[in-house]
């Protein structure tokens, strides 16, 4: 009877793709008509002002200045980078869906598009950001993997490739997220020994490590020397950790007293050109150091790093906790805007009652597990675990670890605690778990061991997250 009853319902569901559609169609007008034409940051800004003059700087990533540069000609303002933003990240849901209703797999249809309308990347999606591009680029290679055939269809193949390198090049920790699917991408033969496996995922960290300065160099963008940035958060997270100076000598006459003031785990921004109250540990009088000394910044990282591990790790992780939303006691900060930054443009959006909702709903998301991107690490790891055990593990493994290793690797890459980090941590996982549900609604035996082996760092890192904030209200 209960069999019976559910082939039913998966019949009608099925049936009814243009309602699927009709949905999804309003979600994204909804939300193009609440944020339109896109809320402008201080980020946006900046590389709005790259791209009109047509000076290019690698601080932030130029491909996205260069590109906004070619949509001004269309039309001046946020609204073309805007649209740019929402067309890829609907057309890469979009693809995902059709191909898991050809697939005739109706929780994959139902647990994808709810993927689509979380709040979080919703409201996120509504600000003209890199993170935001990434995302659709992201979304846009993963679309057409899923529709890709064994050893055919290679024009769709270097399609997503493309995709998913256009992608690589708006974050410099953006690797961690595009080699699962480039390796995924590849045909299975090429990969189906671990010495073939192992020769692709080395060539293809190779071509993306090397794409980004290349790219730079045919754009013109001007060093900025943005690397520092991360260089300066851990030198002065070893200098706060171990009580010894680790920067270069910067003529302070109490450097570590003086970092003391300024280190905050959360954030580099005390050392920052922009920073409220200033530090006299300033970007450009470590850069000015470190060029009279003509020495390499990573070096100087790496040789403090091994001269007081436990510092480094002491730093990393108090960053990461925060990062994370691990165990923390309140929200770090909004986790999206709601306005634009004020500029000499006059951009604005109108704060009506469509971006007050999302917005509502998004600020009450992230007092849950939607909001934490710690469970969403932990949870994708946990996927990894039955990958072996799936039908779509083709799918759910390079999704998964995607998001995982991208999620993870702010443990080492990282200066700032902004939630918008983890857009696609959030997106890629809760894709995966989609695909995941769909394969067990449909049968597909997996060991109750290994199902406890999955779940177990997310129901963990749950209760230690709720212990944590319930800690903080009493």
């Amino acid at each position: 009877m209960a069999g019976s009853f559910l082939r039913v319902q998966r019949s009608m569901f099925l049936k009814r793709p243009r309602l699927i559609a009709a949905v999804l169609g309003a979600a994204a007008v909804f939300q193009c008509l609440s944020y339109w034409p896109g809320i402008m940051t201080w980020d946006a800004i900046t590389q709005y002002d790259q791209a009109s003059q047509g000076y290019f700087e690698d601080w932030h990533p130029p491909l996205m200045a260069w590109l906004w540069r070619r949509l001004i000609a269309i039309k001046a303002g946020p609204a073309p980078m805007f649209l740019l933003q929402l067309g890829l990240y609907w057309a890469g849901y979009g693809l995902i869906i059709a191909n898991a209703w050809k697939r005739r797999q109706p929780v994959a249809v139902a647990g994808v598009a709810l993927c689509a309308l979380m709040p979080f990347p919703l409201a996120l999606m509504g600000s003209v950001l890199k993170d935001c591009l990434m995302e659709g680029f992201l979304l846009m290679g993963v679309g057409l993997l899923v529709w890709i055939r064994p050893e055919r269809d290679w024009p769709m193949r270097i399609a997503a490739i493309l995709f998913l390198l256009l992608g690589s090049l708006l974050r410099f920790n953006a690797f961690l997220a595009v080699l699962p699917l480039l390796v995924a991408l590849m045909p299975l033969r090429w990969r189906r020994t671990a010495p073939r496996l192992v020769a692709i995922l080395a060539g293809w960290l190779v071509v993306v490590l090397a794409l980004s300065p290349i790219a730079n160099r045919l754009i013109g963008a001007e060093k900025s020397h943005v690397e520092l940035s991360l260089v300066i958060f851990d030198l002065a997270g070893i200098t706060e950790h171990s009580g010894t100076e680790m920067f270069p000598p910067l003529g302070l006459s109490d450097p570590v007293g003086t970092n003391r003031r300024c280190y905050n785990p959360q954030m580099w921004d005390s050392y920052a050109a922009w920073a409220s109250r200033p530090c006299p540990i300033t970007f450009d009088r470590v850069k000015a150091a470190v060029e009279r000394d003509h020495a390499s910044p990573y070096s100087l990282l790496l040789s403090a790093i091994l001269a007081h591990p436990l510092a480094y790790a002491e730093h990393r992780l108090a960053h990461f906790n925060i990062n994370t939303r691990f165990l923390v006691l309140n929200e770090v900060q909004g986790p999206v805007p709601d306005r634009a930054t004020e500029n000499i443009w006059g951009f604005t959006v109108a704060r009506g009652p469509g971006l007050k909702l999302i917005n509502t709903l998004t600020g009450v998301s992230i007092h849950t597990p939607l909001g934490w991107p710690i469970f969403w690490i932990a949870l994708a790891g946990g996927l990894l675990a039955i990958c072996p055990c799936l039908s779509s593990r083709a799918l759910v493994g390079p999704i998964a670890a995607s998001a995982f290793l991208y999620g993870a690797g702010y443990l080492v890459f990282s200066v700032s605690s902004e939630l918008r980090y983890h857009l696609w941590t959030i997106t890629g996982t809760a894709i995966a778990t989609a695909f995941v549900a769909a394969d067990l609604a449909s049968g597909s035996l997996v060991p109750r061991s290994r199902l406890l082996i999955a779940a177990t760092p997310a129901i963990l890192v749950f209760g230690l997250c709720s212990a944590s904030r319930l800690a903080g209200i009493l």
